[in-house]
């Protein structure tokens, strides 16, 4: 008589086996949270943004923004429910641009005042709303004309589109946002003798 063992029959598992209810079950939900992450990163959320371009200074209201939808986490830009309307923009929000709340402020706290400038050279073409300019001062009164630059990287709130349209190339009208601090020194520099020129910053566009 032989002494080798016998290997018993395999069997295959049962439904009952909780080795293979286990395995479904951690099956079940690797599925269910891919599911949940992929569903999750569909989902959009609705925001404010600006239905055209919008300058420092400008008094938000609803006609102001146009609902759009945006896969973006809550908390930096404006969405509806909130109220934002009364409160003045500090910087450019550009067309369609969502608009930031770090660009909202009460309107005590914002000082800045449009000035006209009127421009002994003609604007160039790309200087518009929200644009970003500088504006020189030339004076003629010495023995040599003598350039100096006014004010650096001041935003256009509007352009006087009738001066450019009739323009002859002598003198057009621009309104640039000027910081409440360089109001007067700004204003001094305007009315005395001499050309004052408005250049576009390149890259500088809404």
């Amino acid at each position: 008589m032989s002494d080798t063992p016998v290997a018993g029959r395999l069997r295959r598992p049962g439904w009952r086996d909780p080795r293979l209810l286990v395995g479904l079950l951690l099956i079940a939900i690797s599925v269910t949270a891919v599911t949940g992450i992929v569903r999750s990163s569909d989902t959009t959320v609705p925001y404010y943004a600006a239905k055209n371009t919008l300058t420092p200074g400008t008094v938000l209201a609803r006609d102001d923004v146009v609902v759009v939808q945006a896969r973006i986490p809550a908390g930096t830009y404006v969405m509806p429910g909130e109220q934002p309307w009364g409160q003045v923009l500090t910087r450019v929000v550009g067309d369609g641009e969502l608009v930031p709340l770090a660009a909202l402020a009460d309107q005590d706290d914002f000082t800045g005042r449009p000035i006209a400038v009127r421009t002994s050279l003609p604007l160039a073409a790309g200087v518009q709303r929200g644009s970003m300019v500088d504006v020189y001062l030339t004076r003629t009164d010495a023995d040599e004309p003598e350039t100096t630059l006014v004010a650096s990287g001041l935003v256009v709130e509007s352009v006087d589109d009738e001066s450019r349209s009739f323009s002859t190339g002598s003198v057009e009208t621009v309104y640039v946002v000027v910081p409440q601090r360089d109001i007067e020194e700004f204003l001094d520099a305007l009315a005395s003798k001499g050309e004052i020129s408005v250049v576009g910053l390149a890259g500088g566009g809404a």
